[in-house]
């Protein structure tokens, strides 16, 4: 529901082999504003050099905006904190998706809607036996999305506005459905199906830890506490996972598999890891009288020991989510009564360190959320096979909000970047028996 609010805001000149050119300045609501070089390779004959896209905006988007330097990180304006502390998981879908939060009606309708997608089609059940039983709940995801689109033919018509409404709200009910089967099929557990009476993160923790043999009472600290986990990781702008599905998505592809390849890459451990990197790191690291070590090693030049869970990509300023995450954190170790936890206390110590050296703070190596998320959901019971999954499940629902965006974005185009080709000039063929 791209509202199309970049504006003219000048031009830039580009001086080249004895030429200028002039190229339209975009100002969007926030941020810098990007030069249009659309036409420049028509007019100019030359493309513009930038790996990893850092440097270039592919799209126009009204959902995320995030300012790195400031550390903020807003969803359709709404500050990360407000919702993380005064909303929950399911309204943000309706704010990512609908791009404002819902009254008392519209949340009931759409609750209801979510709710009645929960269930899956029976013989997923039998997909998933197809899988290998120590099989990563990654790669289980990954086929099983993808193959949702041949379960649910009525609404992979992505020109059909109503279609690519239902197909959303499937993947948002569906995929807690599928991560907790995941994690049921690696543990030799039965399924555990949804439970129409429970919210949407409360139905996904009861189908990952109940059993047939005794009921399952959510505790709702950390029904919060994951709620809060989902919310964090709801959007983060045009990451490389964001990329992939508006990139896939831009072939027409049907939702289920655009959502597939993002799942495919989220499981890259530079993108989707990191939380369970800070976790390992802090298990090597263990107790606080050995972090001065592993404060020196980080600082030299020639160790490669990196302090995991902190820096960021974008964020050059206090990762935003953090904060918030390091609430729950503190909120699931006192209910669970484990205050002596030895790596939250590591954990304390070198976010303490860390916001006090003049080492990191000149290089802006800040605590991220990964470095909380990872000891909160050990805590919660999950193992760290599921942390990715966990993203995945969060994350679900910005990239469809994403997708829908591109979808009906009427700049749209198949997207396709280009190259600075560095191979063989052309040359002739040469028989195999003159070579």
């Amino acid at each position: 529901m791209n509202v199309r609010k970049a504006v003219p805001a000048g031009t830039a000149t580009l001086a080249y082999r004895d030429k200028s050119y002039d190229l339209p300045v975009l100002a969007g609501t926030e941020g810098p504003n990007a030069i249009d070089i659309r036409k420049l390779y028509g007019e100019a004959d030359v493309f513009t050099y930038d790996p990893g896209f850092t440097s270039t905006a592919s799209c126009e988007s009204d959902i995320t905006f995030i300012d790195g330097e400031r550390g903020i990180l807003l969803y359709r304006g709404y500050s990360i904190d407000d919702l993380a502390q005064h909303s929950c998981f399911l309204e943000v879908c309706y704010l990512l998706l609908y791009g404002n939060l819902p009254d008392k009606r519209q949340m009931a309708v759409f609750h209801r809607s979510i709710t009645h997608h929960t269930m899956v089609h029976e013989q997923l059940a039998s997909f998933f036996h197809g899988f290998r039983r120590d099989a990563h709940p990654m790669a289980i995801m990954c086929g099983v999305v993808g193959a949702l689109s041949a379960f649910y033919h009525d609404s992979t018509d992505i020109n059909d506005p109503k279609q690519r409404e239902i197909a959303s709200h499937r993947l948002i009910a569906k995929i807690p459905t599928i991560a907790a089967m995941a994690y049921k099929y690696s543990m030799g557990q039965p399924f555990v199906y949804p439970l129409n009476n429970l919210g949407y993160t409360e139905n996904f923790l009861r189908m990952t830890f109940a059993v047939p043999a005794e009921e399952y009472k959510v505790n709702p600290v950390l029904a919060k506490a994951m709620d809060t986990i989902f919310i964090l990781h709801a959007d983060h702008e045009q990451n490389a996972s964001t990329s992939t599905v508006r990139l896939a998505g831009s072939s027409g592809a049907n939702p289920f598999a655009c959502i597939a390849a993002g799942i495919a890459c989220l499981w890259g451990p530079a993108h989707g890891g990191a939380n369970e990197a800070a976790l390992k790191m802090l298990e090597e690291i263990g107790t606080v009288d050995r972090i001065p070590e592993y404060i020196k090693r980080a600082k030299d030049p020639n160790d490669n020991f990196r302090l995991m869970g902190f820096g960021h990509r974008v964020y050059k300023n206090y990762d935003p989510r953090a904060k918030a995450m390091q609430a729950q954190a503190h909120a699931v170790f006192d209910e669970l009564g484990i205050h002596d936890e030895p790596l939250l206390k590591v954990a304390l110590e070198l976010e303490r360190i860390a916001l006090q050296d003049e080492y990191f703070i000149s290089k802006k190596l800040y605590p991220n959320i990964d470095f909380y998320s990872g000891i909160t959901l050990r805590a919660l019971g999950f193992p760290t096979s599921m942390f990715t999954a966990l993203f995945a499940l969060a994350r679900t629902v910005g990239w469809i909000a994403q997708w829908q965006e591109m979808i009906e974005d009427p700049d749209q185009k198949i997207g396709r970047p280009r190259q600075l080709y560095t191979g063989q000039k052309r040359r002739a063929y040469v028989p195999m028996e003159d070579r």
